[in-house]
């Protein structure tokens, strides 16, 4: 009973659109080495450098404006927006906060940013950043510093792009990225942050999640680079209780040790094939599309807790068609790994495929890592106490259908209300 509590507790408070993250959650840093030194191309949302400078409330009820934002009252909350003009007048500044919250550490010393260019650009209206060339584009030196004309943009919705050097007197190899920016933003910890490290023999992409309080140690090494996203695999899969308890009811399930590999290779195999489809795009692009997917998923986590909740024998007699049912159901969770997986790389980004499979088995490892944890206990229960073992399987996939049906019922209406 307390383990259906802890499912009922942790997954009701969860999200239930877990894979899609805002734009506004990513960052991107191209680090392009040189003879002298390293030039670093960074993107970042900008409430990333604002979002903790505004100052006290004034008389006028507002608070005073953080740096090139000005505030206004819209009904009774307070509106940030760009300020253009202070940008104009200060083309640097707010490039100088980035670079100040941005620390590159080499062999334990703290190399000095010096600001070379800035771009601000309007959700919508900014260039693409995936590869390095497209940085250098985004930073060109004939793009205005702000898109002229343009109407009042919420800070919320606007991108910063910054060219940084770092100076040092021999070619620098390794060196360690993080960040000193605190802005309290709901959600922060979930940041994704995309590392391309462009050296000799090509670029070397690294992922971690979060505001970067820790240093990122970034080398030449591919298995370093690649561990990046086998661990971003795992982490998404055990963060995301719909895959969780997914994986738990199949556990629950399974009518023995074979019955359980048959079950996990299906599932294996289902998500493999969707994961790369949708993150190259190979799949419907309409609003209804992503809310579809969600709900599919909650709704297969009620088949597999039904599936669970049957007798020995029925179980049994179904095993021999759970690999195509398990394949089936993979496809679509393997649509909703790609999703977040495609806010943190596009199809251009260097050593995609390196990526792409990393990530991949990363999610691998954290099913794996599940079916470890649960399958012994089960064995060890149902061989000291069957009817113990028969209630607690009951209560856990009671749990289950319960979160499923509940999260089912609030993505159909999220989706009706995006239509």
């Amino acid at each position: 009973m307390a383990a259906i509590v802890m499912i009922v507790g942790l997954c009701f408070g969860a999200t239930a659109r877990a894979h899609f993250k805002l734009n506004m959650n990513v960052r991107i840093i191209h680090v392009e080495h040189l003879g002298d030194g390293l030039r670093v191309y960074l993107r970042t949302p900008m409430p990333y450098l604002v979002g903790d400078k505004t100052g006290p409330v004034g008389e006028d009820g507002l608070p005073q404006p953080a740096p090139f934002t000005t505030n206004r009252k819209e009904g009774e909350r307070t509106v940030h927006f760009v300020d253009a003009a202070s940008l104009r007048s200060d083309p640097l500044g707010l490039g100088q906060i980035a670079a100040e919250g941005l620390q590159l550490e080499v062999d334990g010393r703290v190399l000095e940013p010096i600001v070379v260019m800035l771009r601000v650009y309007p959700i919508g209206q900014e260039p693409d950043f995936a590869t390095l060339e497209e940085a250098r584009s985004a930073l060109h030196q004939g793009h205005p510093i702000f898109p002229k004309d343009t109407p009042d943009a919420y800070v919320g919705d606007t991108i910063v792009d910054v060219l940084v050097r770092y100076d040092a007197a021999a070619t620098i190899n390794n060196y360690e990225l993080s960040s000193r920016l605190d802005p309290g933003l709901p959600g922060q910890e979930e940041t994704a942050n995309l590392i391309l490290d462009h050296g000799p023999g090509g670029a070397k992409v690294f992922r971690t999640r979060g505001l970067m309080r820790a240093p990122v140690m970034i080398t030449r090494s591919t298995f370093a680079a690649a561990s990046t996203f086998i661990w971003e695999g795992v982490r998404h899969i055990l963060g995301g209780f719909d895959h969780v308890l997914f994986v738990l009811c199949l556990v629950l399930g399974a009518t023995g040790f074979g019955s359980l590999i048959s079950r996990a290779t299906g599932f294996t195999v289902g998500h493999s094939v969707t994961l790369t489809a949708g993150f190259f795009g190979y799949v419907p692009k309409g609003t209804w599309f992503a809310p579809t997917v969600e709900t599919g998923i909650a709704l297969s986590i009620i088949y597999a807790a039904v599936i669970a909740l049957m007798p020995l024998q029925e179980r049994a007699g179904r095993a021999r068609r759970m690999f195509l049912v398990t394949a089936a159901i993979g496809l679509l969770h393997g649509l909703g790994f790609s999703f977040v997986l495609h806010e943190i790389l596009k199809i251009d980004s260097p050593d995609i495929w390196q990526s792409l499979l990393s990530f991949n088995l990363g999610v691998e490892i954290g099913q794996l890592a599940i079916v470890i944890a649960v399958w012994p206990t089960l064995l060890l229960l149902q061989r000291a106490n069957e009817n113990a073992w028969r209630i607690g399987r009951i209560c856990l996939a009671t749990g289950c259908i319960a979160v499923a049906a509940f999260w089912s019922v609030e993505r159909v209406a999220g989706g009706i209300s995006i239509l």
